[in-house]
């Protein structure tokens, strides 16, 4: 594969969310940390009010009773997703759906395949860091391109590495990026240099070419024009497959972050900046290990005082054990959770996520149907 449409699948990797949700208390103070990346002007009037409406709507259901709907809902506020080893997409606000990938199925916790989150509205942030360490780590196995670093340069990305074409070759590659109208990301290139030099003084040496970078052939997601790359964030991800309509990616000017913007996600996100960190599940059915719950009642709550939730899809399962359960009046869920990464590596914890594979179609013990 071409080495820069690697490195561009690489910050749609980042730039996607992918698959979990968070916990309620509008009436606490704003967690540390809670506040915007990076200064942006004030919405416009008719998105402020378009924000209040929808986050006074995910409040009142936040703190009553979950309204009925055909479609399981979802809210997220101050989740770091680990999306695998070395990936982390912190969360700072999500609304959106779940939806069952084959019809009259459940969607599944336990089977990430086995349903799609479309994103109403949000703000979700990677670093640059882990994005280089995943390059690194074997994302590139096969590319002539190693031994990448990306760093923020104001408000466009830079990258370095080591271009093998015969022999080691030091690339260099600035780009600023944005979302383009249709909702895709959009890199343009604004500095493409090897040996320190730009590109064209090296394509009759070398024989090298921008198609040599940069080849999207039979990959759909990835279109070439001119010095732009635009690429579709729908089809980057692996399962849980994620679709959304993405309106803003920037550099956060506080943390060098890359931070992409969902729907109206910013007024929504400053509503909403003094709740808790939770994952809200309602309407529709889920279904978590054997539990299968119809018209979903869930609230996955942060048991910490931590300015972030931490939230492992692939080990859920370990959280909801070392966690605390309670049923509400209205026979709702709440399930008080700590971050994955307090939990204690033992072997009794490590052995849970196999068990409960194991266990979770199996009916009860015969001693309980006699």
């Amino acid at each position: 594969m071409a080495l820069v449409k690697r490195i561009v699948f690489l910050y749609l990797a980042l730039v996607l969310p992918l698959a979990s949700c968070s916990k309620p208390q509008p009436q606490q103070p704003a967690a540390p940390g809670s506040t915007s990346n990076s200064a942006q002007p004030a919405p416009a009037p008719e998105k402020a009010a378009a924000a209040k409406a929808a986050t006074a709507t995910a409040a009142a259901e936040l703190s009553g009773r979950a309204p009925t709907t055909p479609v399981t809902k979802v809210l997220m506020h101050n989740v770091i997703l680990y999306e695998r080893p070395g990936l982390q997409l912190r969360v700072r606000w999500l609304r959106g759906e779940v939806h069952p990938t084959r019809e009259g199925a459940v969607a599944s916790f336990d089977e990430p395949s086995s349903f799609v989150l479309d994103i109403h509205s949000g703000i979700i942030a990677t670093s640059l860091s882990d994005i280089s360490g995943i390059l690194n780590g074997g994302l590139l196995q096969g590319s002539p391109l190693e031994k990448v670093s990306l760093t923020a340069d104001g408000q466009q990305l830079q990258l370095k590495g080591t271009l093998h074409k015969g022999v080691p070759l030091p690339i260099e590659m600035v780009s600023d990026v944005s979302a383009a109208p249709d909702g895709r990301v959009r890199l343009h290139i604004v500095k493409l240099h090897v040996l320190k030099l730009p590109l064209k003084a090296l394509v009759q040496t070398l024989h090298l070419n921008v198609r040599d970078l940069i080849d999207p052939k039979g990959a759909t997601s990835v279109q070439v024009s001119g010095d732009d790359i635009y690429i579709d964030p729908d089809q980057i991800l692996p399962a849980p497959a994620i679709r959304g309509k993405l309106t803003e990616v920037h550099i956060g000017s506080k943390t060098g972050d890359l931070v992409a913007t969902f729907g109206d996600g910013r007024p929504e996100a400053n509503e909403v900046k003094q709740w808790r960190n939770f994952i809200r599940l309602y309407g529709g059915t889920i279904n978590l290990g054997k539990l299968t719950m119809s018209q979903a009642d869930i609230v996955m709550i942060d048991v910490s005082e931590q300015d972030w939730f931490n939230f492992d899809l692939t080990r859920y399962q370990e959280q909801m054990v070392n966690g605390r359960i309670q049923m509400t009046p209205e026979a709702g869920l709440r399930i008080f959770m700590p971050d994955i990464d307090k939990i204690p590596p033992t072997a009794k914890n490590l052995a849970i996520n196999t068990e409960w594979m194991k266990n979770r179609n199996l009916p009860p013990p015969a001693v309980l149907t006699q």
